[in-house]
């Protein structure tokens, strides 16, 4: 027991325990396996009326909220996943015996269903008269107090369900990045592209410029990856005959944790054959507005004071041009010397080993990038920056390719996806080169991918887009954690060893 106590401070905890037992003591089951309710909280709201004027009994159940107690007569709020609705209990109607297990046994955050039927107090506030009342399940930890909630910050990460009763506008965040997914699959599906699904444990990684997570498949004796990219598998399915695909999925990057990026992020990926980099841009901005009016119902949007309006067409803006513009340099014909001297006279934090294309890419998200509130396509980026992209015909050293900044991050990115299998090939090369060179987050030459390349691929558009980011703005959420349900976070244990290291330090 003095582990319990320990483990457990709170003398509401061991109240809550002995509780508990005095109920099974009692033969009563603090946790019965059946329930039966009419309707859920909010039905009953939206038909009071009705369900007034006809005197039903009416069971519905719920999370006690409050409780006051008044003498022989007790108020209290349950709340279940749609609404919160008030009940009132009077010691004779439902007698003297289960009012005073009421009073001694029901609290603060235990799951009751209630049955009687409905009335309106003298201040007006819709209302059950309980007739009849069952314990459903009790808990041994109280809810935090009404009134100061959840102030820990790293709690309301670590416990997103406390935060998420206590703070009914934090459900609300994911009910609507819900909406968000659906009217991407709607609007998708209503375009003549299928949902698929492609491995997330992968033998090789790709797709992208990321460190990977590994792990060990004992049965194959192989070492795997977790997915950094649909791409590669979705561009198989596009040789495969299926010319309009997408995924919704998670993908993992070994990368740190910021205001904007999380490890595990969910992505949309999209592939369509017979087209190219413009098509996708149409598709983008016809998808993204979509979506914003199908969950805000409008196309003007405000993320943390500052109002856009997707109904003008995005803005259009080549890469180096962007450069140029907010720098007063140009930088597409720049050495590595320059770029270092620039990086060092603007006090921007770089890797000095960094490939000359990685330089380019700080000097874009350090001046440009933050810039970008209108939505807005950069397009044209720089043939290093993009293995996986076709060269432009007008300027080989450029490749077609768009990213879509809105707010200043990078919501979406797009090629006219490379089908040429020998010049796949090179690149793919070259990025190995680099690896070789030090550069860990090069890519890896997939014999597999290259092989159903050479089988023949169409002109294809591809896009990948950020659901977390997106939902950050439709939300109004400052940092990626708000949008994700349960962010990566250290562990408890991790923050103990490491304030002891500091201490013997």
């Amino acid at each position: 027991m003095s582990d319990r106590k320990e483990q457990h401070p709170s003398d509401e905890y061991s109240i809550r325990l002995e509780k508990l037992e005095r109920l099974r003591e009692l033969g009563i089951d603090p946790y019965p396996a059946r329930v039966q309710v009419d309707m859920p909280l909010h039905e009953l709201r939206r038909n009071f009326s009705v369900l007034e004027g006809r005197g039903d009994v009416i069971t519905v159940a719920g999370r006690v909220m409050s409780k006051r107690m008044h003498g022989k007569s007790s108020f209290a709020h349950i709340q279940d996943g749609s609404d919160k609705f008030q009940i009132y209990l009077k010691f004779d109607i439902v007698g003297e015996e289960q009012y005073k297990f009421y009073k001694k046994y029901i609290d603060v955050g235990d799951f009751v269903q209630v049955s009687g039927t409905l009335f309106k107090t003298r201040t007006g506030e819709e209302t059950l008269l309980v007739e009849k009342f069952v314990l459903l399940a009790k808990p041994l930890r109280p809810l935090p107090e009404k009134w100061h909630g959840l102030a820990d910050e790293d709690k309301k990460l670590r416990q997103r369900y406390l935060d998420m009763l206590m703070n009914p506008q934090v459900a609300e965040r994911f009910i609507k990045r819900a909406k968000l997914l659906r009217s991407m699959r709607d609007f998708l599906d209503k375009h003549g592209f299928v949902e698929v699904e492609t491995p997330i444990l992968q033998p090789i990684y790709g797709g992208a410029n990321a460190r990977p997570f590994s792990t060990y498949h004992n049965a194959l004796d192989m070492k795997l990856f977790l997915r950094i990219a649909t791409e590669l598998y979705l561009k198989r399915l596009i040789i495969g005959g299926m010319d309009r695909v997408y995924e919704i999925g998670k993908n993992f990057r070994n990368e740190g944790i910021d205001r904007m990026h999380n490890p595990e992020f969910t992505a949309l990926e999209v592939y369509e054959a017979y087209t190219d980099y413009d098509g996708m841009m149409k598709l983008t901005q016809a998808l993204l507005r979509h979506i914003v009016e199908e969950t805000s119902g409008s196309l003007s949007v405000t993320y943390q004071g500052i109002d856009t309006n997707l109904a003008p067409d995005f803005k259009k803006v080549p890469f180096w041009r962007a450069i140029a513009e907010r720098t007063g340099r140009d930088f597409s014909t720049a050495d590595r010397s320059e770029l270092i001297e620039y990086l060092k006279a603007e006090n921007i934090e770089f890797d000095e080993n960094l490939p000359e294309y990685s330089l380019v890419d700080e000097i874009f998200k350090e001046k440009v990038e933050g810039t970008l509130i209108e939505p807005t396509f950069i397009v044209d980026y720089p043939l290093e920056l993009s293995p996986l992209a076709k060269q432009k015909r007008e300027n080989t050293a450029l490749v077609e390719r768009f990213e879509l900044f809105w707010y200043g991050m990078e919501i979406a990115n797009a090629f006219t996806e490379l089908n040429d299998p020998v010049e796949q090939r090179r690149r793919f090369e070259e990025q190995m080169e680099r690896r070789a060179k030090g550069d860990p987050e090069a890519q890896i030459l997939d014999e597999d991918f290259l092989t159903a390349l050479e089988h023949g691929m169409p002109p294809t558009g591809g896009m990948g887009m950020g659901i977390d980011r997106l939902a950050m703005i439709l939300t109004d959420s400052y940092t990626i954690r708000d949008v994700i349900i349960f962010p990566q976070l250290r562990t408890k244990m991790q923050n103990v060893i490491e304030d002891n290291d500091e201490d013997e330090k």
